[in-house]
């Protein structure tokens, strides 16, 4: 057994029995590099990876692969999940040495950790162009012994490369543009790759991008042609497709194909979590009660499989079971008929889309509706899903990566208390409630310091500025859903905290606190990928904290991470997707409704329609001048601290909102 045994990341864990001597990252393998004088070989990948686990049993698991890893190298693995921080600076390292990245990572670096080369998967026998692993092992072992002058040289470049990558702020802008030709510009980008036939972006493989979709219903709210068409087709294309799960609720990662019919089958939290939100906006903005399907099935995938018993959410679902990548998942007619009968059988198999052909391998499918957008099921199609999902429980589930991340939780959490102050659902309700005082209790230090990981009742890794970012928008919302000013309070300390750790010069953020351990490089992300980067969060979340609040520290930070990107930001705003919905929201000023006195009416008509601008107190007072001076029971609807009269009745409560909101979006420069 190697070192990994007590490790918290189940990703380690898995390495544990490996004949390679792993180390997870830190000192004590850089100290034993140093002792030993060897380079450091750094493995980075993750629970639900298939080519992680592809590479492992090829290579890890074989003896005389680790007999050339153990007397040449100090190997360390790395669960990027835990630590996107160090995952961070080596993609940066392999995509500036090859073009592109991806899991699993493979780098080689100095023994204080400057890489040196890297690249991806390597098999077990060269194919494809790529040289079997063992062979690269033999050359770098032998380069490190004769040429080592030579590495080292080319660390020092790739590492001052990385960092100009990843450290050097966003040249400023001259002129940087106002919040509607941000969104124009925007929404032009995404339509000039659209896929017309299939939604989305770009061609295969397609990973559901939210930050855009997002993006859309804002530009929509704002009255941008076409955004709501685009973002309701792209919609459409993935709940129809097998990268939605037709039983059991919840998405995919991505897809292998334009259609997105087939994908890779592992289910990440994140996905969930943001992808939900897109749909729960559909259904606002649209009143299609296929979005609201869509989203009930997503939460109810969370709730019913990711939720831990303690309360947090893990992490994600792998790929594969029983050693083979979607086999939990996949159908054929013969299996339909032993469930249902043939009687109903060949009718499922339309629905469906199983076939004796298959779209999966030989005569394998995976589920989708052929008829695209033709989601609502009839009372006979649902008893054959809910007999099919019975008949697929029975089968062996793919691995559970069951770390629960405090970003990700904080993620989910958001968007399950934006779901139930819109729906009044008590279930969404007490869920949030459950993962907040689960991430309170459980990733906290008593100092205050929060933590990213916990497993079994560990918590361990400083968290990072993602972690933070989400933190303040889940207790923002938690406060707004419940009325209770304690959670607006805790999002308060958190922003601040936030704001002391993260902080950039340039008004950036960087991704690891200032009381971090020193990588070779300390890295900040800017751009959104499928989910919004860090500043993009924090951006928007202390702008509606701030309505809340009044704080003025985190008015200026919002202020301040919007110009901080710069002229990136003005000549790629589809980059900054998030990023921009926080300009938005900054330039229109937020639609603040305050609810005096006991009327849960009133709260649940403020909550319901998309009012991406509007922020909510009522209950118990929190740290909000909103509050001051507001007498009586009713609803007050103001902007920028002034008032429209006070309201008592719910529809009043809605027109007036949108009333407010129509005199925000007015004032949108261009």
């Amino acid at each position: 057994m190697n070192h990994l045994a007590g490790e918290l990341s189940p990703y380690l864990r898995q390495h544990r029995d490996n004949p390679v001597d792993w180390y997870p990252w830190g000192e004590e393998a850089f100290a034993a590099a140093r002792r030993l004088d060897r380079p450091l070989l750094i493995s980075i990948g993750y629970s639900a990876c298939h080519w992680c686990h592809v590479m492992a049993h090829e290579s890890f698991e074989d003896e005389v692969t680790a007999r050339l890893l153990n007397d040449g190298f100090v190997a360390v693995k790395v669960d990027r999940e835990e630590r996107p921080d160090v995952d961070a600076v080596y993609l940066e390292a392999v995509t500036e040495l090859n073009g592109q990245a991806g899991w699993p990572l493979t780098v080689f670096a100095t023994p204080d950790g400057r890489p040196f080369f890297g690249g991806t998967y390597f098999p077990a026998h060269a194919q494809h162009g790529l040289p079997a692993f063992r062979d690269l092992l033999a050359a770098v072992a032998a380069a490190w012994a004769e040429r080592r002058d030579e590495l080292v040289r080319h660390a020092d470049e790739l590492t001052a490369a990385v960092a100009a990558r990843l450290v050097s702020a966003p040249p400023p802008a001259a002129n940087l543009p106002g919040a509607a030709a941000l969104v124009e510009e925007a929404v032009d980008r995404f339509a000039a790759s659209f896929d017309e036939e299939w939604g989305g972006v770009g061609r295969a493989p397609k990973f559901p991008q939210p930050p855009m979709l997002e993006l859309l219903w804002r530009a929509h709210d704002l009255g941008y042609p076409n955004a709501a068409r685009m973002a309701a087709a792209t919609l459409e294309a993935m709940a129809s497709g097998g990268i939605y799960d037709h039983l059991g609720g919840g998405f995919a990662r991505y897809s292998v194909d334009r259609q997105w019919l087939v994908p890779h089958f592992e289910k990440m939290a994140y996905d969930q979590a943001m992808l939900s939100r897109c749909y729960l906006h559909a259904w606002q903005v649209t009143g299609d009660v296929r979005w609201q399907q869509v989203l009930e099935e997503t939460l109810g995938y969370v709730l019913g499989v990711l939720r831990d018993p303690s309360g947090g959410i893990r992490s994600s679902e792998d790929a594969d079971s029983e050693g083979e990548e979607g086999r939990f998942y996949l159908w054929t007619p013969r299996q339909l008929t032993a469930v249902l009968g043939p009687e109903h059988a060949a009718a499922a198999a339309r629905w469906y889309g199983v076939t004796a052909e298959g779209n999966f391998g030989t005569g394998r499918s995976v589920l989708h509706r052929p008829v695209r957008g033709d989601l609502m099921r009839p009372a006979e199609v649902e008893r054959w899903r809910a007999a099919l999902e019975g008949a697929r429980s029975a089968r062996v589930r793919p691995a559970m990566d069951d770390k629960v991340l405090t970003e990700w939780n904080a993620m989910t959490c958001s968007a399950l208390a934006e779901a139930a102050a819109a729906t009044g659902n008590e279930t969404w309700r007490q869920a949030a409630v459950e993962v907040a005082e689960f991430l309170l209790g459980s990733l906290r230090r008593p100092d205050g310091r929060w933590l990213r990981a916990w497993q079994s009742g560990r918590a361990a890794h400083l968290a990072l500025a993602a972690d933070y970012a989400w933190l303040v928008d889940c207790l923002t919302r938690l406060g707004e859903l419940t009325g209770l000013g304690r959670y607006t309070e805790e999002a308060l300390t958190t922003a601040h905290e936030l704001i002391r750790l993260f902080s950039a010069d340039d008004g950036g953020w960087y991704t690891t606190g200032s009381d971090a351990e020193a990588l070779v490089v300390r890295p900040r992300q800017d751009h959104d990928g499928v989910t919004p980067a860090a500043g993009s969060v924090a951006a928007l979340a202390l702008a509606r904290l701030a309505a809340i609040s009044g704080d003025e520290q985190c008015q200026t930070r919002a202020t301040q991470s919007v110009a901080a990107a710069g002229a990136v930001l003005a000549r790629s705003p589809l980059s900054f997707a998030h990023l921009v919905e926080a300009a938005v929201f900054l330039e229109t000023g937020a639609v603040e409704v305050v609810v005096v006195g006991d009327r849960p009416d009133l709260v649940a008509a403020a909550s319901a329609g998309y009012v991406p601008s509007r922020v909510l107190v009522w209950g118990e007072s929190p740290p909000s001048p909103l509050v001051a001076g507001r007498g009586g029971a009713g609803a007050y609807v103001c902007r920028r601290g002034i008032c429209l009269s006070p309201v008592t009745d719910p529809a009043a409560v809605s027109a007036t909102i949108d009333r407010a909101a129509t005199l925000a979006k007015a004032m949108i420069s261009t």
